[in-house]
């Protein structure tokens, strides 16, 4: 499970899922937009269904890659152990693994909700960048129950942001090579976040 805002998915998001999908071998990994994030307002919000959308554009073709929109099902804020549960329940059997960067990770004890349940429904995979080393990532978690079942895995430094994306969107300059092309064709095609039909072509 990939989870995340996805305000838009952007190149940093494709590649944390390839490396993921790579280093743990796992068989698919499953994008997951966020309906209601329970700790923040989104920003420049175009609608969890639109976000859906450009998560689904941004992996077609892609069978390494599926889309669920298991929390744009449910009402009021998406938290992840709600979401474990249902997909524990309707992929019996399957070993779930919840892909964290590092700086979320380090907050699993403070910030979220029943995170001992996400442990225990999950192999938290953590994707290691922003300076956060293994050590002090596995420190932070180290008094929850299942805190020492943390996988990490490499992937190279991209410093691109959601962020980033839109701010370029709404001034007209290119987004291409920072979005799947797809994902740009569809920010301009629908002028999200105050762009023009050109952003995604560059």
């Amino acid at each position: 499970m990939f989870g995340g805002v996805f305000n838009p998915p952007h190149i940093g998001h494709m590649v944390c899922a390839q490396e993921a999908f790579v280093a743990l071998e796992l068989d698919v990994v499953v994008f997951v937009p966020v309906s209601q994030a329970p700790h923040r307002e989104i920003e420049e919000d175009p609608g969890a269904g639109t976000r859906l959308r450009m998560c689904g554009v941004a992996i077609t073709g892609d069978g390494r890659f599926e889309l669920s929109e298991i929390e744009l099902e449910r009402p009021g804020p998406s938290y992840t152990a709600d979401t474990l549960r249902e997909l524990a329940r309707r992929r019996p059997g399957d070993e779930l693994f919840l892909i964290l960067g590092g700086d979320e990770a380090a907050t699993l004890a403070t910030a979220w909700r029943e995170p001992e349940e996400v442990l225990r429904l999950a192999t938290v995979a953590v994707a290691e960048r922003d300076g956060r080393r293994r050590e002090e990532i596995a420190e932070a978690v180290s008094s929850l129950e299942g805190g020492e079942r943390l996988a990490f895995f490499e992937m190279p430094r991209i410093d691109v942001s959601a962020t980033l994306v839109r701010r370029r969107a709404a001034a007209g300059l290119p987004i291409r090579y920072l979005v799947p092309d797809k994902v740009g064709d569809f920010i301009g095609a629908k002028s999200l976040y105050g762009a023009s039909a050109a952003v995604g072509a560059g």
